[in-house]
């Protein structure tokens, strides 16, 4: 097979159904054995089909990876400051997709809004990944208000620095 580039851009409400079925497999996979039954439950129906075109035509910006036209990397940054769903196809983690992935949505939330924090909710198998983006937590794990157990983590942009292109 033919080596591939990896293409970024932003996520349209026709996409909504890939998105859904990308983060549904790496939430089953990776998240759920360290949450809640409820909770797990309830994560999953959040990233139905039907919720994430709502969220995307309400502005809630979606950048997607994809490899030829498989997708294989999601960011969803809420209000240009909050990362809300960052996921990696299971089989294409080690890549550096994600890196890729957090850099554009990270310019594109400092050229729409001039952001310095970024501010996300850590899952225990993710944390190794934004500390390695730089993010600290500032608080300990705890329930997030849909009971997921999360741990607080934020990101200290410097004026100017937009990171690595």
């Amino acid at each position: 097979m033919p080596s591939q580039t990896v293409h970024l851009r932003l996520g349209r409400p026709e996409d909504a159904r890939a998105i859904s079925v990308l983060a549904r497999r790496v939430v089953r996979r990776w998240i759920l054995p360290d949450q809640p039954h409820d909770a797990g439950q309830a994560l999953l129906e959040r990233l139905g089909t039907r919720v994430l075109r709502e969220r995307m035509l309400a502005g809630q910006r979606f950048h997607l990876a994809w490899l030829g036209d498989v997708l294989v990397g999601i960011a969803a940054m809420r209000d240009d400051c909050h990362l809300v769903h960052f996921f990696v196809a299971t089989r294409y983690q080690g890549r550096g997709i994600a890196s890729r992935l957090w850099q554009r949505a990270m310019r594109d939330a400092v050229r729409r809004a001039g952001t310095r924090r970024f501010t996300l909710n850590a899952t225990r198998c993710a944390l190794p990944v934004y500390r390695h983006f730089g993010f600290v937590a500032t608080a300990a794990e705890r329930p997030s208000p849909n009971g997921i157990l999360s741990t607080p983590m934020a990101l200290e942009r410097p004026a100017g620095i937009i990171g690595r292109p």
